[in-house]
């Protein structure tokens, strides 16, 4: 399929399919006129490239990730390793950091709003 295909297939922009091409993460064969053409398999490719961006991972560590995991599934590959689960375990105590950092950051806003709402007395001259 052509690119605006598979990008209209994942709501990805053409623009971020080329920079996952250009990172590794996906590969195309050409077509004698120079046009990109991806298996059927790239969609499911492109939405785990999007769930592991989501779920905070950079390119680079996506492009070590990717072989290690099935695309249909996100579910281990025959070439899963302890390395695998090892990298996957390292990201998601730094998910849980960022998790712990924001629900801190929630509670003293919640203070703010709190104080802010609650009635003043009259302030005298």
């Amino acid at each position: 399929m052509r690119i605006g295909e598979l990008a209209k297939r994942t709501a990805v922009s053409e623009r971020s399919l080329r920079y996952y091409e250009k990172q590794g993460l996906l590969y195309a064969d050409r077509t004698p006129g120079g046009h990109r053409d991806y298996p059927d398999t790239a969609v499911d490719r492109v939405i785990r490239i999007q769930e592991l961006f989501a779920a905070g991972l950079c390119s680079a560590k996506i492009v070590q990730l990717l072989p290690c995991m099935r695309d249909k599934d996100g579910g281990p590959s025959e070439t899963a390793t302890p390395w695998l689960v090892q990298e996957l375990s390292v990201e998601r105590t730094r998910i849980d950091g960022m998790v712990e950092e924001l629900l801190r950051a929630r509670e003293v806003l919640d203070e703010v709003i709190s104080a802010a709402s609650s009635p003043h007395p009259p302030t005298t001259p």
